[in-house]
């Protein structure tokens, strides 16, 4: 559960930045990673690579100008059309320009469409008729990227490309089988088609998780530099959550280089989802230090540190979180965390405030009822924490009021019985509260002593003259269970009855019966004072009666 809780948490910042593979560096790259299917891996090569070639820059202005329609920012998008006119690729851009409008104006979108392709420069080029039916299908129209597609497939039937676009198309019907079909094709007609291999190992991740693996497994074989590969096999094993797996292969992916924000990120998360805190704490304070008010990071820190059991560090990140970040979201989760970390600094007052915005962000989690009631008995604040360990026993499923439940609560009523601040009056309520509740644990649990040791415990603090033996029967009742264990581990409880049973029956001048238990408790300590004192009391009475 939890890992499912934080999946969404920290997902919902996976900002889209992106990274350069250093061990890959070629020309164009950016158009390379465009092509092989990574648009935002591509973004900021395509930016650099704007500014820098002007061989490429009317073709990198075309893919930007998709890039930013992807992140519907259609402003941008407009601009680098715009300035891909003057270039080389000026049909590409004008068919991007065209793709802008289709939904606000589809008929002229169709005219500029149908007017650059009857150029007799587009005629023959079927990555012309590509482009153009793939800005009618990322507008929804999957009717008008067929006929486009057609097109396209008269031009140059047996083109990897032309497949991909039909796999896209299918995918868009959503027919997987037929996309990935088209993929495999793609593949066939041109085997360095990574872009085919990418898209059918994404069109099968959630329906046939083996058979993606397998193809990105075929591609990292055929390229094993195209890192690339790596992190996209990571993703699939992040989302199954095979932590262990994805680890491995991020781990391997951050050897490219000049890693961005997203995927420092998305590594830490799988370290701390694999339990691997330190590591995960490392890339959260790197990524921290690329995006220092990204609550995602400061989130990871603030959590590692607590796994960690560094908590003075923790309360510090938390700071990061709560005052130094930019739209958090705040989580129950947050709150949880920086709580325990304040209740291991014995920072009690501060935790118990903490654990109940928590409990107000998911009321479900009731069990935190059970930690804010845990810290007041720390604080021996034992009213409160009674009160607030009433309200987790009243949430609970019936099924889960079990006997160990009723024991926690009678241990807090008899500390409460025993506080040295509370009244006479208070202390007796509690007291026998305490007794009620250790009752039902017998009847709950009737072969168990601890029901009946804490009740002979709880009566011997309403009684602790011995002279009613409220605790005899109780006491009686712990040591056959208690003895039937054979453990030497529960010999101090036998103990403890037979010093109670013993003095007991001293009082009543049954020296025989005040004997047998406190050679019971030399049987387990031969070297016991209080026995050997009691035993010698005795015998000089018996010899004075005589």
């Amino acid at each position: 559960m939890k890992r499912t809780l934080l999946f969404f948490i920290l997902t919902v910042f996976f900002v889209n930045l992106s990274v350069v593979e250093a061990k890959e560096a070629k020309d164009a790259q950016g158009i390379a990673y465009y092509k092989a299917g990574f648009p935002q891996v591509a973004k900021p090569l395509l930016l650099k690579e704007y500014n820098m070639d002007s061989l490429t820059r009317s073709e990198s202005c075309f893919y930007l100008g998709n890039i930013y329609f992807g992140e519907q920012k259609p402003d941008s998008a407009a601009i680098f059309f715009k300035r891909g006119l003057s270039g080389k690729e000026n049909v590409l851009n004008t068919i991007g320009l065209a793709m802008l409008k289709i939904k606000s104006d589809q008929k002229s979108a169709d005219q500029e469409i149908q007017n650059v392709l009857n150029l007799k420069s587009s005629k023959k080029n079927q990555d012309y008729f590509i482009a153009a039916a793939n800005a009618y299908l990322v507008n929804g129209l999957i009717d008008q990227a067929t006929i486009y597609l057609e097109k396209a497939k008269t031009i140059k039937p047996k083109y990897a490309l032309t497949a991909v676009l039909a796999g896209d198309i299918e995918l868009a019907k959503k027919d997987v089988g037929n996309a990935c079909s088209n993929y495999e094709m793609a593949i066939l007609y041109d085997e360095n088609c990574k872009e085919a291999y990418v898209k059918y190992a994404r069109a099968y991740r959630d329906v046939n998780k083996a058979l993606a693996i397998d193809m990105l497994n075929k591609l990292k074989a055929k390229e094993p530099s195209f890192l690339l590969t790596d992190k996209e096999l990571a993703d699939i094993y992040y989302v199954t959550n095979e932590f262990d797996k994805a680890a491995d292969l991020y781990g391997s992916y951050m050897k490219s280089g000049n890693i961005s924000s997203a995927d420092l990120l998305r590594y830490a998360m799988t370290l701390f989802f694999n339990h691997e805190f330190a590591k995960s704490l490392e890339i959260a304070n790197a990524g921290h230090l690329k995006s220092p008010r990204n609550p995602a990071f400061n989130r990871l820190v603030m959590y590692n540190n607590t796994d960690l059991k560094q908590y003075d560090e923790a309360i510090k990140s938390a700071d990061l979180l709560f005052n130094q970040s930019d739209k958090p979201d705040y989580n129950y989760l947050d709150y949880r965390y920086y709580g325990q970390a304040l209740r291991e600094t014995k920072k009690f007052d501060l935790a118990i405030i903490e654990y109940k915005k928590a409990i107000e962000m998911d009321s479900s989690k009731i069990d935190l009822w059970k930690d804010i009631s845990d810290m007041y008995n720390d604080n021996s604040d034992y009213k409160n924490a009674i009160a607030n360990y009433l309200t987790y026993e009243h949430l609970l499923a019936a099924d889960k009021q079990t006997a160990d439940v009723s024991y926690e609560l009678g241990r807090l009523y008899y500390s409460l019985g025993n506080s040295a601040k509370d009244s006479a009056l208070v202390k007796k309520g509690a007291l026998l509260k305490a007794d009620s509740v250790f009752t039902k644990v017998v009847t709950l649990d009737p072969t168990n002593y601890r029901g009946y040791i804490w009740r002979a415990r709880t009566n011997f603090s309403m009684d602790p003259e011995t002279l009613q033996g409220l605790a005899k029967p109780f006491y009686e009742q712990t040591i056959p269970i208690v003895e039937l264990k054979k453990d030497p581990r529960y010999n101090p409880v036998i103990v403890e009855c037979c010093r109670y049973l013993g003095y007991y029956f001293y009082l009543k001048k049954d020296f025989t019966e005040s004997k047998m238990y406190w050679n019971k408790i030399l049987a387990i300590d031969p070297a016991n004072e209080m026995a050997k004192n009691a035993i010698d009391g005795i015998d000089k009475s018996l010899k004075g009666k005589k």
